[in-house]
């Protein structure tokens, strides 16, 4: 049986505090902001999973990458809106910078080695 890959479960624990944030905002930021932010996580989680369990890893990892600086502005943007405290805001991008540097390494591994399709 594989293990889950740190990066896999990093992922699954920032999506479940972030949402428990998310729910909290205000109803005009909750149904856009809020939306996209959740949205976005689980496309890095999607796409993080399917790194897991394919032989070309590097696709989905540069999908998750991609997806994880949107992010970066949209947590940011909702701290300068004023829709999360700054605790709330660092702590967040904490969470979301350690993960941006697991799947970085993650990638970086994959690429000094050679995948076959």
């Amino acid at each position: 049986m594989q293990q889950t890959p740190q990066a896999v479960q990093r992922c699954h624990e920032l999506l479940l505090w972030m949402i428990l944030h998310i729910d909290k905002f205000p109803r005009v930021r909750r149904f856009t902001l809020g939306e996209r932010l959740e949205t976005r996580l689980l496309s890095v989680l999607e796409n993080l999973v399917e790194a897991a369990y394919t032989k070309n890893k590097k696709t989905p990892l540069i999908q998750a990458n991609r997806q994880l600086e949107i992010i970066r502005h949209l947590w940011r943007l909702s701290f300068e809106l004023h829709v999360i405290s700054s605790q709330t805001y660092e702590h967040g991008a904490k969470l979301i910078n350690e993960l941006g540097k697991q799947v970085g390494g993650w990638l970086k591994i994959t690429e000094s080695t050679v995948e076959t399709p």
